[in-house]
């Protein structure tokens, strides 16, 4: 091996019961345990979000479900190596986590980097970038994946020095799926200058055996969405319905997807629409990169790594909730939390029907830092609902989610019409000097006549995520300094509004729950 790892590293048995039994006294998994057991005091780290166990993360990787379990990877840097590994954790409710041994290392490649898992009736196929060597594919078929074993003929595409446009490609963050023919593999990739003047550009690639790869020329036609100096870094493309769904990541914006139609003759995906997870830079507690795989539903399970926006001490990068995607009969994407999330809820507080009266800022009676909150607003004539968690007594700390009524966007066209706007506000969410600066993140998003404001909000530590009417999806890393930063207030601006009813649960900790 021309890179080898640092990081002890075993073979396991290969029947669940074994591979159990083993885990109980595994180097990695104790020691996993501890760090994860030593930082249970650490007041930003969540409680029911996935965490890295120890030491920094990055991008989830190879999100998929095998034999009952989902298998959640990722790029972790252990203590005794600090290149990029995946890490790897398994869930049988994508709630609550078992952090299993690290499963892919660096070998014939410099680095593990990102890309996708592809589940089989008989195995689980990884297939990811291998830096200073190219796409490299590993397989797995014990009843955990703890046994990876890298294919032969390695790196199955090579990397290669493309022209300043990226032609003839770039080779980064591959895809994996298989259709009608044999084996698709998508190349996240760019032309043009990197976060200045670039377009997304991915590659497809197809093959029959795995080991050897044509390439097809480029995937995507008609782009019309993205903006100047996107990439597209780890690309997951999946049907939804009877479409298909390109996820992936820009350097410059963050998370995202495109909707469209795939053509296998032509080997073309024409995408019609387009969306984000992310409203604002990618940095300073943005969402960054995300993962999606097939759920039994014809939809996608979906989490995404969220960036810091404070410096923690020896962890920073954290995962989202889970949620699922599915297309409506007009081809809107739903994004809804996966119901799981339910069995969290812990002590329950409800409001009943309340008038909220203009202009006054209404405290609730209830608080904490890892809860779930669902409201139900008629805004009326009010043309802004503001609910604020997070919030000191005083209100000098607080972070604000605020609906502003035909606040956004003017169709020109045709009888004018506005958008709505969903805001989530975290300039004031912490007095602390060394947080990081970012602008509010602030999205399209239009209520249909007579529809009320739905909303849940997850607060979990130092993140604070929103599904507003299953359509819209905000979340933004937050780190209040004051201890007594619990509050949860509500405000109508300009007219009344009625509380239909809220509710909230305080939320359960998935590592010292008993399972």
């Amino acid at each position: 091996m021309k890179y080898p790892s640092k990081v002890p590293q075993k073979t396991y048995a290969t029947t669940l019961e074994e591979q159990l039994e083993q885990l109980k006294t595994d180097e990695l998994t104790l020691r996993f345990a501890a760090s994860r057991k030593a930082q249970l005091s650490d007041r930003y780290r969540p409680t029911y979000h996935y965490v890295n166990p120890e030491g920094p993360s990055n991008d989830p990787n190879g999100f998929t479900y095998w034999q009952g379990r989902y298998h959640l990877f990722y790029q972790q840097y252990p203590n005794e190596d600090r290149r990029q590994h995946w890490g790897h954790a398994v869930s049988e409710d994508l709630v609550y986590w078992q952090d299993l041994p690290i499963a892919i290392y660096p070998g014939i490649e410099e680095k593990c980097y990102s890309g996708s898992s592809l589940a089989e009736d008989d195995r689980v196929l990884a297939c990811y970038h291998g830096t200073s060597a190219g796409t490299i594919i590993a397989e797995a078929s014990d009843p955990l994946l703890l046994n990876w074993e890298k294919i032969p003929g390695n790196p199955v595409i090579e990397e290669i020095e493309p022209d300043a446009m990226g032609y003839p490609y770039r080779i980064g963050d591959p895809c994996l799926w298989k259709g009608k023919k044999g084996y698709y593999s998508l190349s996240g990739s760019y032309h043009g200058k990197i976060l200045v003047d670039s377009v997304p550009a991915p590659h497809l690639f197809f093959s029959e055996d795995l080991q050897h790869w044509t390439y097809q020329g480029p995937f995507m036609e008609g782009d019309v969405f993205t903006t100047a100096g996107e990439d597209c870094a780890v690309p997951y493309f999946w049907s939804i319905g009877d479409k298909y769904i390109l996820v992936f990541g820009s350097h410059q914006r963050g998370a995202q997807y495109l909707l469209g139609d795939w053509d296998e003759e032509d080997g073309k995906f024409r995408p019609f629409a387009h969306d984000r997870f992310c409203f604002g830079p990618v940095n300073n507690g943005g969402v960054n990169a995300p993962t999606a795989t097939p759920d039994s539903d014809g939809g996608v399970y979906l989490m995404h790594m969220l960036n810091h926006g404070l410096i923690t001490a020896d962890w920073n990068g954290i995962m989202s909730l889970p949620s699922q995607l599915s297309i409506s009969s007009d081809n809107t994407v739903l994004n809804k939390p996966v119901a799981a999330l339910e069995t969290l809820r812990g002590d329950h507080r409800h409001i009943g029907e309340t008038r909220l009266p203009a202009n006054r800022d209404i405290p609730l009676d209830i608080a904490g830092n890892a809860i779930e909150i669902v409201a139900r607003i008629d805004p009326q004539a009010a043309r802004e609902i503001c609910i604020e968690v997070l919030r000191s007594p005083d209100g000098a700390e607080t972070t604000s989610i605020r609906y502003l009524k035909n606040g956004g966007a003017v169709k020109t066209k045709g009888p004018e019409t506005f958008h709505d706007n969903l805001v989530l506000d975290i300039s004031r969410s912490s007095l602390l000097p060394d947080v990081l600066a970012r602008p509010p993140e602030t999205a399209n998003f239009k209520l249909a006549d007579d529809e009320l404001l739905e909303l849940r909000i997850f607060v979990d530590k130092s993140i604070v995520e929103i599904f507003a009417n299953d359509r819209r999806y905000m979340t933004l890393r937050v780190h209040p300094g004051r201890e007594d930063s619990l509050g949860v207030s509500i405000r109508a601006q300009g007219s009344d509004a009625i509380l239909h009813y809220l509710d909230c649960w305080q939320m359960k900790n998935i590592w010292t729950q008993d399972q």
